[in-house]
Parts: C-alpha cells; structure tokens; sequence
C-alpha cells in the first residue's frame, strides 16, 4: 500500500480502536471501553491488518498481545490522536473560552501548594475550564505519562535530574525545607536544638529511595548521622502531615512554598530551630518537546509562572 492510499483508507476510528485494543489487552474489553459490539472491533482490526498487510494483534484464549509492527504503529497514533484532540480542543477554545480542558499531573504536596495556586489564578479568568490531575510520583509522570501523553503538562521537584531528550523543563523557583513539630510538642519550646537531638524522634517523611527523599539522607549524613527511622512514609499532603503531627508528636520536614507562603499562618505547626543541611530543589514545569500546548496549557503556564513570582523572587533576595 502506498502512503497516499494509506491515508485514504485508514481512518481515525481504526487507530482509536487499535489503541483501546492494546491499551486492554482483549477485543471484547475494548469493546466495552468505546460502547460498540466486539465485531466492530474485530472488524476494524482485520481491515487495518489487511490494509497495512501485517499481523498487529497475536490472538490467544488469554487475548491478544499487540505485535511489534502494532507497537511501531501506537507510538506514532497516540501522539496523532492527541494532537486531534488537541486541534479540536483549540478550535473549541476559540469559540468559547470558557469550553477548554487540561491534564495536569505533579506530585501530592505540589498539587496541594503551586499547582492549586496556579488553577485558582486560572479559574478567575476562565471559571468553567475542566482540569483533570493525575497524582504521581517524578518518575512516573517523567517516563511514563509525559511520554505515552496522559498529561499535557507536569509540575515537578527538580534535583539534578537529566531530563529524557524528549523532555524540556521551565524552572518556577527554588525551594527547601523546614524541620517541624505540631504546636503541642515540647520540642517547640526549646529556643536551640541540633539534628542529632532529634534524630531519634519518630518522623513522617516522603519514601527516602525516592530522589526528593534522599534529600533527608543528605542533611543527616552532613552531621554524621544516619538516617532517620520513618514512622510514617509516603508522599504527602499539608494536611495529612498535620494530622500525624498534632495526633502522634512526630517531626516532619515541610517545603518553605507551603509553610511560608501557600500555607502561611494556616497550618497549626511549629518550626524547630534546626538547621537541616539539605539542599535546595528546583520546582519545573515539563512539557513534551515540539508539542504544542493547548490555549488552556499556555494560559495555566502562565498563571504558574505568576503565582510562582513571589517565591523565584524570594530566592533571588537570598543569593542576590
């Protein structure tokens, strides 16, 4: 088949059905996925075998498993029918403003401090803009739901991470931390403290095999000690560390953004006079390289861009 007859006989619904085929694994899922009969998907299959004269689909009882030539052809539908939607989301936009949608995934405390500031910003101007998030960890959102396009834009640390060749980055601002306990501990009281007085305390802290957790290692290895033995571990949100620290007299260690700034005078915690030797991190905005955004993904960077001033500000006054 030549290029010119491919494109006239193969049409967007063969490649939306190709996708949701590979994406369930079986013919009778996808069927159920797109609300048409399985022979419509059996249909579409078998013509889209035929006219590109190759097997996509190797069928078992179990299912069917997509085939090398099917991989070849979904890494370059997904971004064909993402930008569809997305050509159809901007025409949409134009028409209506108020009409646009965006996919956004970040990091549990991101979502809960820029990232809500961001959408906020947006919403005063743009009220009836849907915004879907996705809640990940770094990685994830860097290799699998940039890439495979499940998110337009991603809000994440940044801590000498090398970035995939397909991957660009805008840096909002540098942030760090603070050591704190809730404000019934008696270790508020205290006017000096050191790491290794508190080292044995119980804490609450992000994974430390993450990157944004050997953060942590770092400060306690500065002082010549180890690590701190995690209580609680997991990504979490203001308010979650909250609770564990008024209910439980853990420490916790919370990024300036949120206590100083997104949070300021709201969290009913204390900082400890600690210094915690670890270093500062860079917030980004990321993006897939030659993509274009949508209307609403570039109004949403630069509604970040403006929330996130005071805080690139605050950074410049420190090392100015």
């Amino acid at each position: 088949m030549t290029m010119a007859t491919a494109r006239r006989h193969i049409k967007l619904q063969h490649l939306e059905i190709l996708c949701a085929v590979a994406q369930r694994g079986s013919m009778g899922k996808a069927a159920k996925q797109l609300a048409v009969s399985q022979p419509v998907i059996s249909k579409a299959i078998t013509e889209l075998e035929h006219r590109l004269a190759v097997q996509l689909f190797d069928r078992s009882p179990q299912g069917v498993e997509p085939t090398n030539y099917c991989r070849a052809l979904l890494k370059r539908t997904v971004a064909l029918l993402d930008d569809v939607d997305a050509a159809v989301q901007e025409i949409r936009f134009l028409g209506d403003p108020n009409s646009g949608e965006l996919r956004i995934g970040s990091t549990e405390p991101l979502l809960a401090g820029i990232v809500a500031a961001a959408v906020e910003s947006l919403w005063r101007d743009y009220p009836r803009v849907a915004l879907h998030t996705i809640q990940a960890d770094t990685a994830t959102l860097l290799n699998r739901d940039l890439p495979e396009r499940r998110v337009e834009l991603a809000v994440i640390p940044i801590i000498g991470t090398k970035l995939r060749d397909d991957l660009e980055a805008t840096k909002l601002y540098d942030d760090f931390w603070h050591v704190v306990a809730g404000a019934d501990n008696p270790l508020v009281r205290r006017r000096k403290l050191t790491l290794a007085d508190i080292a044995d305390e119980p804490w609450c802290a992000t994974p430390l095999d993450t990157t944004i957790g050997s953060l942590l290692i770092q400060a306690f290895r500065v002082e010549g000690l180890p690590p701190p033995r995690l209580r609680f571990s997991s990504v979490m949100s203001p308010m979650l560390v909250t609770r564990l620290l008024q209910q439980n007299r853990m420490l916790a260690v919370i990024a300036d953004s949120l206590l100083s700034h997104f949070y300021a005078g709201r969290m009913p915690v204390k900082k400890l006079p600690v210094a915690l030797r670890a270093p500062p991190f860079g917030v980004a905005l990321v993006r897939l390289k030659n993509r274009g955004l949508t209307p609403v993904g570039e109004i949403f960077m630069q509604c970040a861009r403006e929330v996130a001033k005071p805080l690139a500000d605050r950074t410049i006054r420190k090392h100015g």
